[in-house]
């Protein structure tokens, strides 16, 4: 039994992994995309969006159909389509057909993280504690490996295409390797509605988890931005934000398991969103790089391991299976990751950049309040 949950957990942390990797690859050749079809950045914003429109789509019916069909089933069938889809943005020659791939991207990017986030919460139901967050911890040292290959790929003039068949194609032997030792099944409920209402504590997760993302969205979009008009450091520098950002959000989650073993998953909870809040007030109101790098890095730390937690806690739902409820929570959460950028650039525009951020901040800090209320036995 030791061992079969050993394999079981290696097979879905590669299956993260893969994730990850995939759609990472995406990110860092997006700029390329836009110069190969001579877009500006309104129209390049108008393709991107059908990214997040497909995912939005997906969400109440991948739900059923992890629970319909088995996360197992479903996950396999995700994981060799949605680096296929890669490819096909790579081999995209009209911008209709980069509007439609991408619109599949975000579908079946959805159906993989509902199905292995379902396998997650089944394989740390044998473990008896909680292991979710290392498994979000892969896909986040997945997406530091897929930025590593796309900048060694950009440096060799590697074209897309190629870049992505590649990426692929070791996507597709990962899957080869530990498909058979996936979690055999989990509960499938015939008779699951397509779409179900989620009772007050998965809509309190939903919140907790959206609180999370905004703050997540504008530091993935903004960073950038906020170094260099706001604490004005040289063009070099202005991605430090984002680097100290992404290091300690996946740094956080290999370690956040260990203290909610030790400390609970309440306590985790609330401490998050303390320490992001923290981090984006101190960015506020000490602008320079030395303190805003410091803020950030705590950022990083508080949203952590949030999403991860609040998705094990829907995932072990009385009321819900476990697919249907972990689509619902991303459903509310996932609402924040794409609210979150065009609000910093409404407010913005409005007063300052920094004002923006602290409404982001306020918002985070909702997660602690929210995490108050949750009733959890851990």
């Amino acid at each position: 039994m030791k061992d079969n949950k050993r394999n079981f957990r290696i097979a879905a942390s590669a299956f993260f992994f893969i994730a990850g990797l995939t759609y990472s690859s995406w990110a860092c050749r997006i700029h390329e995309l836009k110069a190969h079809f001579s877009l500006n950045n309104a129209e390049l914003g108008s393709i991107l969006f059908s990214l997040p429109v497909g995912l939005m789509i997906s969400l109440p019916v991948s739900g059923w159909m992890v629970t319909r069909y088995g996360s197992r089933k479903m996950l396999v069938i995700a994981a060799v389509l949605f680096p296929f889809i890669l490819c096909c943005i790579g081999f995209s020659s009209h911008i209709w057909q980069l509007i439609i791939v991408l619109f599949l991207f975000g579908f079946l990017n959805n159906v993989f993280e509902i199905a292995m986030n379902t396998q997650a919460v089944g394989i740390e139901a044998l473990y008896k504690r909680s292991i979710m967050a290392s498994f979000h911890g892969l896909w986040s040292l997945a997406g530091f490996t897929g930025v590593a290959l796309g900048t060694l790929a950009i440096a060799l003039n590697c074209p897309v295409w190629l870049h992505f068949f590649f990426i692929a194609f070791l996507c597709w032997i990962l899957v080869f390797i530990f498909s058979k030792f996936l979690l055999p099944a989990d509960a499938i409920h015939e008779t699951q509605p397509l779409f179900a209402k989620p009772d007050k504590t998965i809509l309190k997760l939903g919140l907790i988890a959206f609180a999370s993302l905004i703050t997540e969205g504008t530091l993935f979009d903004w960073s950038g931005v906020y170094f260099q008009k706001v604490v004005a450091v040289q063009a070099s520098l202005t991605t430090v934000g984002y680097i100290a950002f992404m290091g300690t959000m996946a740094g956080g989650r290999f370690t956040a398991d260990r203290l909610v073993t030790r400390f609970g998953m309440k306590r985790v909870l609330q401490c998050s969103g303390i320490i992001s809040t923290t981090g984006l007030l101190l960015s506020i109101i000490f602008p320079n790089i030395y303190i805003a790098t410091l803020g950030f890095l705590l950022v990083g730390i508080g949203v952590s391991s949030v999403v991860p937690l609040v998705l094990a806690l829907a995932g072990k739902s009385k009321t819900l299976p476990p697919g249907v409820a972990i689509a619902a929570v991303s459903t509310v959460g996932f609402l924040g990751f794409l609210i979150g950028p065009p609000l910093i650039g409404f407010i913005a525009q409005l007063t300052s950049l920094r004002w923006s951020f602290a409404l982001i901040a306020l918002l985070g800090f909702s997660t602690t309040l929210l995490a108050s209320g949750i009733q959890h036995k851990d």
